[in-house]
């Protein structure tokens, strides 16, 4: 499952799409917009997106969880204005046993912030500055 969107995360969703009777573990990874970053003030984020190729990205990852481990996995993403406390990315993975799914959660939000095309902007009291891994590139 995979979900790009400017409404509200639902992390349950996520569960719900992956969990079957068979799973005895899901990991999921929940990302949240925090109120600081580097030292900053932050008071929200905003996702710019090239949807399509988001959408085959994220599918791809979907595709290459289940390839690699056998497992299920949803990704939900949120792009636009992000205010702090809410949710900007969900990935949850599910399996018989905890260690798989550790292991490919990990892999999926790592491959996901390298591989796809999202780019997110920091709003702070001094500026906007938007962000590339864990460093500001750019202050607006």
């Amino acid at each position: 499952m995979v979900l790009l969107t400017t409404e509200p995360l639902q992390p349950q969703q996520a569960v719900e799409a992956v969990m079957t009777d068979s799973d005895g573990a899901y990991v999921q990874f929940v990302g949240v917009v925090r109120d600081h970053s580097k030292g900053r003030s932050v008071t929200g984020l905003e996702y710019q997106v090239y949807a399509p190729m988001a959408v085959a990205q994220l599918e791809k990852l979907v595709a290459e969880v289940k390839a690699r481990w056998g497992l299920a996995c949803a990704i939900l993403h949120r792009y636009g204005f992000i205010p702090v406390g809410e949710t900007a990315v969900v990935v949850c993975v599910a399996s018989s046993h905890r260690a798989e799914a550790f292991d490919a959660c990990r892999w999926a939000i790592d491959t996901l912030k390298a591989d796809v095309p999202i780019w997110k902007k920091e709003f702070c009291p001094d500026g906007t500055f938007w962000i590339e891994g864990d460093e500001a590139i750019t202050a607006q």
